[in-house]
């Protein structure tokens, strides 16, 4: 319960970034409402002339713009007005040339994401417009990634130097949605994001991330909600997720390109959310590779019987890492298939023995309500006697009577304490 005092010191460094009060509105540099004109020379000269008068707001006015990416620098605000959308092409010649990223906690040169930027500092996307990546014409390509993902995994697993690991057209590596990379000092606040093609919001490597407000509604594949991926000091507060996907997943980097890396994601708050439909709803992994520590859930509301997983951890021998100090508190799951759910099994056909067995340890549930969960209240699962989870506290939490409510295997300290309905 302690680790609770350290949320006031981490908030006290999460400061969302400052802009100042100059505007350039897109349509002054060509951009053209309607939703068929290609605006991303628009876009890109009033974020340069933005960003060489030393900082200030983009605008979108209300009405469509369609656009390629868009590549934000420092000291610039990217705003949406009310009734603004921006709606990114399908043209995947527009994602070119390959930027650095990476795909599934695996870095590459690949797609840029519709909303991109690389080691900037003061950068933001704020309002109340809409965000459409256009997600449907991305998601076909679920069937046809098998090879690619497969490569991409064994360059990794090689030590390949990133810059030969290049997926650019003809590939079919789905961009991640918004994706700041090495970045500082990061706002997005009071957006609805729609039909992304992979995950939706994905910090990479930054640090001091704000993410307020935010709605997010997607479906397909791989739709994850929000990806802090090998970040530090992150605040999620007042959002509303709804994804074909986890929720919210916290990661750090996959096998041995993660361990390479080796960037933990620490310092993660999440406070006052909303989860519906997804996989997961608060989630750890399951790329760990760099090490999960020091993350805080609390007040968040979980409602939905296609909501799988209210409380999600998982990982698996090959990932390596840790989960560690994990804490929630005062939360409530209304509807959900499972309540809490940790497994270092995941994965299908997950047999891989060896040293990078990552650690789950020092996982903190309490004072929370579980109401109807179809499949089980509380599921805790090792690998194997040898790879076990070890040191959950569940305390003061109050279930209502499920059958399987407690399924325990290759598992020490475990201690459920004075909880209700189990």
């Amino acid at each position: 319960t302690n680790g609770w005092d350290q949320v006031p010191a981490i908030l006290a460094r999460i400061v969302p970034p400052t802009f100042p009060d100059r505007d350039f509105e897109v349509t002054k540099f060509g951009a053209r409402v309607g939703g068929e004109a290609d605006c991303t020379a628009a876009f890109a000269a009033a974020i340069a002339a933005c960003h060489e008068a030393g900082g200030g707001r983009v605008v979108v006015p209300a009405g469509v713009f369609l656009s390629g990416p868009i590549h934000l620098k420092s000291h610039v605000n990217l705003h949406l007005l009310d009734g603004a959308t921006i709606r990114f092409t399908t043209n995947t010649a527009a994602y070119m040339p390959p930027v650095f990223t990476r795909f599934e906690c695996i870095e590459l040169m690949g797609y840029s994401a519709p909303i991109y930027a690389f080691e900037q500092t003061d950068i933001a996307i704020t309002g109340k417009g809409t965000l459409d990546g256009q997600g449907e014409f991305w998601h076909r390509w679920i069937k046809q990634w098998d090879a690619d993902i497969r490569k991409l995994v064994e360059l990794g697993r090689r030590g390949v130097p990133v810059r030969e690991r290049v997926f650019g057209e003809g590939f079919k590596l789905r961009p991640n949605f918004i994706q700041p990379v090495r970045c500082q000092n990061v706002l997005i606040e009071g957006v609805r994001v729609i039909n992304s093609p992979m995950w939706t919001l994905n910090p990479v490597y930054c640090t001091n991330v704000t993410i307020r407000g935010v709605t997010v509604e997607t479906d397909g594949p791989n739709t994850d909600g929000c990806d802090p991926d090998s970040c530090t000091d992150v605040l999620i507060k007042d959002c509303v997720f709804s994804n074909g996907d986890d929720c919210i997943a916290v990661k750090s980097g996959r096998d041995e390109d993660g361990r390479r890396v080796n960037i933990p994601c620490e310092n993660v708050v999440i406070q006052n959310c909303i989860f519906k439909n997804g996989h997961g709803g608060v989630t750890m992994g399951s790329e760990t590779a760099g090490g999960i520590r020091n993350v805080f859930a609390e007040n968040c509301h979980f409602d939905s019987p296609d909501l799988d997983m209210a409380m999600r951890f998982k990982t698996n021998p090959a990932r390596g890492g840790y989960i560690e100090n994990i804490f929630l508190r005062n939360c409530t799951v209304k509807t959900a298939k499972y309540g809490i759910h940790i497994t270092k099994r995941y994965g299908a056909g997950v047999t891989k023995d060896g040293d990078t067995d990552p650690a789950v340890r020092n996982i903190d549930i309490r004072n929370s309500t579980f109401g109807i969960l179809t499949k089980g209240a509380i599921f805790v699962q090792g690998f194997s006697p040898d790879k076990i989870v070890t040191d959950v506290r569940i305390e003061g939490c109050d279930f209502q009577p499920v059958k399987n409510a407690v399924t325990i295997t290759n598992a020490a300290r475990i201690e459920i304490l004075s909880c209700s309905g189990l």
